[in-house]
């Protein structure tokens, strides 16, 4: 690691690690979360007692910052685990739990773990339709996965999983991975997702046919004759997140099951979501990522890992 990148006291001390987590999860004061009270607790002290554990004046329990986050159980330091943020939400690509674990010295489990729970903090909360300002959002599809062959049939494209995305230019991306996708599998995505009042634009397929009613206008360009820009028409954007996408995934995790693949695109979106093009630096972006991690607890077993 880089001495000048990570000489901040958070990546460094451990006190400072759980002072520089507890400022950014419990802005408005410590809460308890166990009884939810705030401001009624203090610090427990001896030299048997963890850094940053409190207890409760109310219902006289212990707890600390990690309680009801992504950190919660975790036996890593929480330096290492701001260390891990940082990698990961300042990396275009991603970084491999095989990086993790040599940079940070725990082992392979570990780190995959690690990185599932900080895609996990990444994942959105509260969703709004995008385009409610009369933007233009662009949708396509495309199909990852394994060799034909390798994998059941799942999708239109037999060995691939199908992923939408819905991209506002000059703003938010968001993916999903589609079991199946049909015509009405599509419509229920754009239509949840997508204000009435945004301008959509498309390809010619058949996935977003008698979709014009439903929105400010929708245009289309036609992939199949040549055409891939006809005034403010095109898909050009949302082709580049797919692209970024894909170059990480096979680049740099080189292997993902389909039961993993929307934490996958949770990362990719986040990054893409708070770039520096929208202002924001890798601090920035990694403090965004650590407020996330409030209210997500992730267990190895609800990772869906292979046992």
């Amino acid at each position: 690691m880089s001495k000048s990148l990570f000489s901040a006291p958070h990546f460094n001390d451990e006190a400072a690690a759980y002072a520089y987590v507890e400022a950014r999860l419990w802005a408005d004061g410590r809460v308890c979360p166990h009884c939810g009270v705030l401001d009624r607790s203090g610090a427990l002290k001896g030299k048997s007692n963890r850094v940053g554990l409190y207890k409760c004046y109310a219902c006289r329990k212990p707890f600390s910052v990690k309680v009801g986050t992504i950190f919660e159980a975790s036996h890593i330091a929480m330096r290492d685990w701001l260390v891990a943020i940082h990698l990961i939400c300042s990396s275009k690509k991603g970084v491999s739990a095989n990086q993790l674990h040599r940079t940070l010295g725990i082992t392979l489990k570990s780190a995959w773990f690690m990185a599932h729970r900080i895609r996990e903090a990444m994942k959105p909360g509260m969703i709004e339709p995008m385009g409610g300002n009369g933007g233009k959002i662009e949708v396509d599809e495309t199909y990852f996965g394994l060799k034909a062959g390798r994998v059941k049939p799942r999708s239109g494209q037999g060995h691939k999983n199908a992923v939408v995305a819905l991209v506002e230019r000059d703003g938010r991306v968001r993916s999903f991975y589609m079991p199946g996708l049909r015509k009405r599998d599509m419509h229920d995505v754009v239509q949840h997702h997508v204000s009435p009042k945004a301008h959509l634009r498309t390809d010619e397929s058949v996935l977003y046919g008698d979709m014009s009613g439903m929105f400010a206008s929708h245009e289309t360009v036609n992939h199949s004759k040549k055409e891939y820009v006809r005034g403010d028409a095109s898909t050009n954007t949302v082709e580049g997140v797919f692209s970024i996408f894909k170059r990480g995934m096979i680049g740099t995790y080189q292997h993902c099951g389909e039961h993993h693949l929307q934490r996958y695109l949770a990362e990719f979106d986040f990054r893409y979501s708070n770039r520096a093009r929208l202002g924001v630096n890798d601090t920035m972006r990694s403090d965004a990522a650590l407020k996330g991690a409030a209210g997500k607890r992730l267990t190895y077993r609800t990772t869906g890992a292979r046992q």
